[in-house]
């Protein structure tokens, strides 16, 4: 299967066109009567962009990236939480089945400025409430294109699944709780956690609620998912930086060869031990880092305790939900601000760390796909899923998926790049060294 930018390469230099591409990908998108990944489409407009495309192709625009946007004609699709003019957003919530957006998300406006074809919608966890499985009233289940009886991970499940069934060229979701690494874990896929902020969230709105910026704590991210850290790169260039027209641009990478980084690597832990699967294609992982002469640097940061940091994740994710509407919380304001402060307090110490390491390698989930409707998992707790990409989360730091791997029975198995705080292309860089 090939990536967003190999695709926007063979149409620009007219190998193939967009009119081929995308009438192919509605095709296959058609046709899917097993992984459920994408739940709308809009065929009329997608090719009538895509005739567009060729027809700026044709007419000599197709000098470089330059003269047209990095994905000129590149058909793909969005989280359904995202706001898409003239489709429905309904978080696969039935109360918002009717729900039709009249305007684009930021994220979608960019995409679509760089010349991405938005055909359609992916499908959601309902309200993206699960971040194990995907599954809602409106579009019922998503399955794993490796095993149809087994997840997709949620709630950025239809993206993932779309990925990695060929039905996408590229994908936009949301991470609060892991919903873009843990789906991209299981289907095998890159996904991208920015650091947060990063991305403007105007657009990705519960159905009637006002886009208000808020300063107080936001855990929840958006970013890209894709099929190479390549991909991410641009998607996220195209993408960044604050919703009024500053200028931003992507913070080069630390390094650009393997052998310079210096690498924090953890395997395992208590919390959320990790199956002998996900343990042999770290370790395999490893010795490919260690062949290159990579510095790799055993153990977790000085002064962070991994358990307490995810149980604060925890307490903090109770916190973002009585300040986003959901239960009010019974936290003083003194008790408030200490949340706030031990918060902070853990992103110094990350921060603090990657004065003297690059890039954090663990492992984004300590399993891999597991069967529907699994409460436990590995003789372990459906929550375990949540302790390895806590940490990001709870600091902010950008964090990604990168496929490591299969299993013998052709399961995906996922590595997370942790990186230092708004050097986004320092962690895909590596991730995308490593995948060679």
């Amino acid at each position: 299967m090939l990536t967003a930018g190999e695709i926007a390469e063979q149409i620009r230099t007219g190998q193939v066109t967009s009119r081929e591409v995308t009438e192919q990908l509605l095709d296959r998108i058609a046709e899917d009567t097993a992984v459920n990944a994408v739940v709308e489409v809009r065929r009329e407009y997608a090719l009538a962009a895509a005739d567009q495309a060729d027809a700026a192709v044709a007419a000599g625009a197709g000098g470089g990236a330059s003269a047209i946007g990095p994905l000129h004609g590149v058909p793909m699709t969005v989280k359904d939480c995202f706001n898409v003019a003239g489709l429905h957003t309904t978080w696969g919530n039935p109360a918002f089945a009717e729900y039709v957006a009249d305007r684009d998300a930021t994220v979608v406006e960019r995409l679509q400025r760089a010349g991405a074809i938005i055909v359609g919608k992916s499908n959601v966890h309902t309200m993206l409430a699960d971040f194990g499985q995907t599954a809602n009233e409106i579009y019922g289940r998503t399955n794993n294109p490796a095993d149809l009886s087994r997840t997709a991970g949620g709630s950025s499940g239809g993206a993932a699944a779309g990925l990695a069934a060929d039905l996408t060229y590229l994908e936009y979701g949301s991470d609060l709780v892991g919903s873009i690494r843990l789906p991209a874990a299981y289907c095998g896929v890159y996904g991208l956690k920015p650091t947060n902020g990063l991305v403007p969230q105007r657009g990705f709105q519960v159905p009637g609620t006002p886009y208000l910026p808020s300063e107080l704590p936001n855990l929840s991210t958006i970013g890209p998912l894709a099929r190479s850290a390549a991909d991410l790169r641009t998607a996220l260039r195209v993408t960044a930086g604050p919703d009024a027209p500053y200028a931003w641009a992507l913070t080069p990478p630390r390094h650009r060869h393997l052998s310079d980084f210096r690498v924090g690597v953890v395997t395992d832990h208590p919390a959320a031990q990790v199956s002998s699967e996900v343990g042999d294609a770290m370790a395999e992982a490893i010795d490919r880092l260690a062949r290159s002469g990579a510095k790799i640097v055993d153990g977790w940061p000085d002064e962070v305790d991994a358990g307490e940091q995810a149980e604060e994740f925890g307490r903090q994710v109770g916190l973002f939900f009585a300040l986003h509407g959901g239960d009010p919380t019974e936290l003083t304001v003194d008790e408030l601000l200490a949340t706030e402060r031990r918060r902070m307090i853990a992103r110094a110490k990350w921060q603090q760390y990657f004065d003297e390491v690059d890039v954090f390698l663990c492992p984004t989930s300590f399993t891999v796909a597991f069967p529907h409707g699994s409460t436990t998992i590995d003789n372990q707790p459906y929550d375990a899923q949540v302790f390895w990409i806590a940490h990001a989360s709870l600091t902010g730091h950008p964090a990604l998926n990168l496929p490591i791997g299969h299993t013998k029975t052709e399961l995906p198995v996922g590595a997370q790049v942790i990186g230092p705080w708004h050097e986004d292309d320092t962690a895909i860089t590596f991730a995308e060294l490593l995948a060679g």
